[in-house]
């Protein structure tokens, strides 16, 4: 039985400590150019010393036309390269692997914010959003890659790429509307293509010993579960990652009027070498552990990552360990290294986490 705590050895790069990961976290705590602020640096490295086995970043934007919302992160720019330097620095000080989430927006994006039009797979006119054009989905791709080579050279131990939650690599895998006719659209096949040309590009241009991962949402947003799991297993069998994060909403959630499990869909895939960590609801040790029994190699943390900084630390210490009940108070997430930006963020957005 794998234990939390046993070390992780992944294809490349460095091993993590444990089976905890931060899960990417929107916080909106950026400056508004998306260079790094006190805070959010706070923020994270708070997460690294409270014994996270990897520390990751937020969605980060890699092209302008991809932000998503003020405050967000950006490595699109070598002007974001000095606190991301210093980020990685940081988190490697802590004990902690450290990773930059490599994300665009796509039709998701938010132009007042970004000062650029909106772009998507499809033209939504009415939402003023335009089709990308053949040369700027290879542009885009070559965005991500160019994104990877800077959190290569700030100091990261790797990236993951953001192709879950109806962003813009998971808008490419909607059967729903791309119906593109250009090779990017159409077949599973060909809505996947955007996908695998940035993993391969990543993997071409980065060092033998920079890690790699995706994230990926197995339904909803267009996908169907047999094309999610599809993805998923070419993924794994690809050899271009070193582990696939499924984000799962609810990791505990049936599938049918069977009982059958989601978890049991992508736990049950053949992976090799690759590892798989699952995302959704986790919010004690006990549950954390559960995930581990169904066959995942990690777990991602969110909620519980905000309102225990050290919960790492303080499930070693203590088996049935959970997540304090929300809502919390303000002074108990200050404590926990998150700034008032943060607070009001999830005060504005996240019903009944944050008291009064």
């Amino acid at each position: 039985m794998i234990s939390l705590h046993d070390r992780l050895d992944l294809a490349h790069g460095p091993a993590w400590a444990n089976r905890l990961a931060l899960a990417p976290l929107t916080n909106t705590q950026s400056h508004a150019d998306g260079t790094l602020s006190e805070d959010e640096y706070g923020w994270l490295v708070a997460r690294a010393e409270g014994g996270f086995g990897l520390t990751m970043t937020c969605a980060t934007y890699v092209a302008p036309a991809g932000q998503a919302w003020a405050g967000q992160l950006g490595i699109s720019d070598d002007r974001h390269l000095e606190g991301l330097t210093r980020l990685a620095d940081g988190i490697r000080a802590a004990g902690s692997v450290s990773s930059v989430q490599l994300h665009h927006a796509g039709r998701r994006a938010d132009s007042d914010v970004s000062g650029t039009p909106t772009v998507a797979p499809w033209d939504e006119p009415d939402k003023g959003t335009r089709a990308l054009s053949t040369g700027e989905v290879q542009q885009a791709v070559e965005d991500f890659v160019v994104g990877a080579q800077r959190a290569e050279r700030s100091g990261f131990d790797g990236v993951e790429v953001h192709g879950a939650h109806g962003y813009l690599i998971c808008q490419f895998l909607d059967g729903r509307h791309n119906h593109r006719t250009d090779g990017y659209g159409g077949s599973l096949e060909d809505r996947s293509r955007m996908l695998f040309e940035v993993l391969r590009g990543i993997r071409e241009r980065t060092g033998p010993d920079f890690q790699v991962g995706l994230r990926l949402t197995p339904q909803g947003n267009g996908i169907v579960l047999d094309e999610g799991v599809a993805v998923a297993q070419q993924v794994l069998d690809s050899g271009l990652v070193d582990y696939l994060d499924m984000s799962l909403w609810d990791a505990f959630m049936t599938v049918d009027d069977e009982g059958d499990l989601l978890i049991d869909a992508f736990t049950g895939l053949e992976r090799g070498d690759t590892r798989l960590g699952v995302a959704g609801k986790i919010r004690s040790a006990q549950q954390a552990r559960w995930c581990l029994s169904k066959g995942a190699d990690f777990v991602d943390l969110g909620r519980a990552a905000i309102v225990h900084h050290d919960f790492p630390t303080r499930a070693g210490a203590d088996s049935t360990f959970a997540m304090a009940p929300l809502p919390v108070t303000r002074e108990h997430l200050h404590a926990e290294r998150v700034s008032e930006t943060f607070v009001e963020y999830l005060d504005a957005g996240w019903p009944d986490f944050v008291a009064g």
